[in-house]
C-alpha cells in the first residue's frame, strides 16, 4: 500500500466509518499530533473521532486529492458534517513513518457560498 493509499483508507475507515478498533493499522501509538484541540497519541485521537461521530453521525470526509513527497502525504478534503451541508475545506498533512501516520498537521476553512474567482474552494 502506497502512503497516499494509506491515508485514503485511513480516511475512509476511522473517520467516515467510525471505524476506531481499526485505527491501530493506520496511526502510530505515539502519533504527535499538531491540532491545538488535540493531544498527542492513538488514544487521544480515537477519542475524538467517537466524540465528534456521537455528535455528527453522518460526518464525511470527501478526499478530493492528494499529493506525496518522501514521508508527506498532503490531503485535500471536503469535510461535510452531515449531508446537504456545505462544511469546511480541510487540508492534512501526514508524516508516515513504519507503515503508519506518525505526525499530523491540519487546516481548515468554512467553505464559502461563492468565491471571487467564481470557482470551488475544495
Amino acid at each position: 500500500m502506497t502512503n497516499t493509499e494509506l491515508i485514503a483508507d485511513y480516511l475512509e475507515t476511522v473517520w467516515n466509518q467510525g471505524r476506531t478498533d481499526l485505527a491501530a493499522k493506520y496511526v502510530a501509538a505515539d502519533l504527535l499530533q499538531h491540532n491545538p484541540k488535540l493531544a498527542d497519541g492513538l488514544t487521544a485521537l480515537t477519542t475524538l473521532v467517537d466524540s465528534i461521530r456521537t455528535q455528527l453521525p453522518a460526518l464525511r470526509f470527501d478526499l478530493r486529492r492528494t499529493a506525496a513527497e518522501g514521508d508527506l502525504v498532503f490531503a485535500h478534503s471536503h469535510f461535510t458534517p452531515a449531508p446537504g451541508e456545505r462544511g469546511l475545506v480541510v487540508v492534512d498533512i501526514f508524516r508516515i513513518e513504519d507503515g503508519l501516520i506518525a505526525e499530523h498537521w491540519d487546516l481548515n476553512e468554512e467553505i464559502p457560498e461563492t468565491t471571487a474567482s467564481g470557482r470551488p474552494v475544495v
